[in-house]
């Protein structure tokens, strides 16, 4: 039998994640630097880790379908958090943003990102609580969202400035160098605008559009408001690490966004079925269920997770490494002596 998260579990998670993110916030704000390979390797695995150990307390005190739930959740929002980076590796660059000073910055999406989340979710479980057809709408967003994602091309990202950040150009004085971290510096006995409020915009606007699907695609997954923003927290906790942990490796993956894309479409299809099986439309079936609609369980959804992402991921780097292999075979016919008569 399924048992209902107890409401303690629930408060005591809250606090104790609020806790590490705040403990987290301090360590960036107190000693901006690049973190080695080795440092942000362990602070992937410790948010890993912690996530893995939130599970499984949720198995002890839950069972094992609320346990699922949030795996599912939480690897659904994992994989389109990496998405993220591709975008946040842009802005970093458009803006020249100075490394050392690049934590403080994904520190302070991640935490916008939380925000705006938050109240995503709400105003989900909500919908979702009042209006039962809204699992259409969903759906068919996140069919949209993944042809889009499997179709769009990279230049496409590059070369589109938020509007909000153009208006900021035109109407606000903005200083053309960065002063460290500040977001207002005094150029000429007069204070104004770094470059610093542009790039926390870019961040948070750009996580404002990522959780326009991120937010029902794990509505799809599970329903409980407690297990979607969790499952967010954890999955943005390591974000920031995993962007220096994985560098230069983001241009490899090239078949990535098709396995981000696939998981959309998955779970896109998911809420249809969904929505069938407890259909309330009155000009669909009478507005009665849908008999045929299967229902797809949990675990066979984290399956197709697990599966698309290890699969995208081995196939990016496969051609990676046949590419830089071609590269160097030609190198070594241009470089190759030729031989005198």
């Amino acid at each position: 039998m399924t048992l209902a998260l107890p409401l303690w579990f629930e408060i005591g998670s809250l606090v104790v994640l609020t806790l590490v993110l705040v403990a987290d916030l301090l360590i960036v704000y107190k000693r901006p630097h690049v973190p080695s390979m080795k440092e942000a390797t362990l602070w992937v695995v410790f948010y890993v880790a912690l996530a893995l150990v939130f599970a499984l307390l949720m198995l002890l005190f839950a069972g094992g379908e609320y346990a699922g739930q949030f795996l599912a959740g939480w690897l659904t929002e994992y994989s389109l958090s990496i998405d993220n980076l591709f975008v946040f590796v842009i802005i970093m660059a458009r803006f020249s943003v100075p490394r050392k000073y690049q934590q403080e910055v994904l520190m302070v999406g991640i935490i916008i990102a939380l925000v705006l989340r938050g109240i995503f979710i709400l105003l989900g479980a909500s919908l979702i609580e009042n209006f039962s057809w809204i699992f259409y709408i969903f759906g068919a967003f996140l069919l949209y969202t993944a042809v889009h994602q499997a179709l769009s091309k990279e230049e496409d990202t590059e070369n589109t400035e938020n509007g909000l950040i153009r208006y900021l150009r035109r109407h606000i004085p903005i200083s053309t160098a960065f002063d460290g971290s500040k977001m207002r510096t005094l150029v000429n006995g007069k204070k104004i605008f770094t470059p610093m409020l542009i790039v926390f915009i870019a961040i948070g606007t750009t996580d404002l559009i990522f959780a326009l699907d991120s937010i029902p695609a794990i509505f799809g997954i599970t329903t409980s408001p407690f297990i979607v923003f969790t499952a967010n927290v954890f999955a943005l906790m390591g974000l920031r690490q995993l962007y220096f942990l994985l560098g230069g490796l983001l241009e490899r993956l090239e078949y990535l966004k098709y396995g981000i894309a696939f998981i959309l479409f998955f779970i896109g299809v998911k809420l249809f079925f969904h929505a069938l099986h407890t259909n309330e439309v009155p000009f669909i079936n009478g507005g009665n269920g849908v008999d045929w609609a299967p229902e797809i369980d949990t675990w066979t959804s984290l399956g197709v997770i697990i599966a698309s992402m290890t699969i995208a991921t081995i196939a990016s780097l496969i051609k990676a490494n046949r590419d830089a292999r071609r590269r160097g075979h030609t190198l070594a016919e241009e470089i190759k002596p030729v031989d005198s008569e």
